[in-house]
């Protein structure tokens, strides 16, 4: 029996250990206004997932909606280059940062997916890797930054595991009502 009770708790651990998470975040004291105008920027794919930056950002572009951020507006189709063949995403990058400008928008949203998919092997566990940038378009500073990998369980998708890693990111964004309030 003591032997049985030390396997199950052995296998409970590893079941554990293979929906890990690890996640950094920029700690920055000056918070950003969810009233301002907030723009959606090309998420790079840096995987062999085709369009998985565009996938993170049908993803993100709820979840910056339910913090809060209502004037978020996403950046033209024509801007998108997300395929295996672009190879000058700064400068795709810096065109829709512009586009942003020329719109008056405070914030700007963009990252890069560097991991979508499912590892070989008997389970198949799905894998996500991600980082997300926001600039004061103001300033074109990085205002804030975060950066996480997360992965699932055999059975789950790759979307669903996104979803947990994206949200567990942007729970972290400084945001407030007035933009010049402290973060806490």
């Amino acid at each position: 029996m003591l032997y049985l009770t030390k396997r199950l708790g052995g296998l409970a651990l590893t079941l554990l250990l293979c929906a890990c998470a690890v996640v950094n975040i920029s700690e920055e004291k000056t918070a950003l206004s969810r009233n301002a105008r907030w723009a959606m920027l090309p998420v790079m794919n840096h995987t062999e997932t085709p369009q998985a930056g565009l996938r993170a950002e049908t993803i993100l572009l709820p979840l910056l909606n339910q913090r809060g951020i209502s004037d978020l507006v996403s950046y033209p189709a024509s801007l998108n280059r997300d395929s295996l063949l672009t190879n000058n995403e700064q400068s795709t990058l810096e065109e829709a940062k512009r586009w942003a400008r020329e719109q008056g928008i405070r914030y700007a949203v963009s990252g890069r997916v560097d991991e979508w998919r499912y590892k070989v092997g008997v389970d198949g566990e799905p894998a996500v890797g991600m980082s997300l940038i926001v600039w004061d378009l103001s300033t074109d500073k990085i205002v804030w930054s975060a950066v996480g990998g997360k992965s699932g369980f055999s059975r789950e998708a790759v979307s669903a595991v996104a979803q947990k890693l994206l949200q567990q990111l942007t729970t972290r964004l400084p945001l407030s009502d007035n933009a010049s309030e402290i973060a806490k």
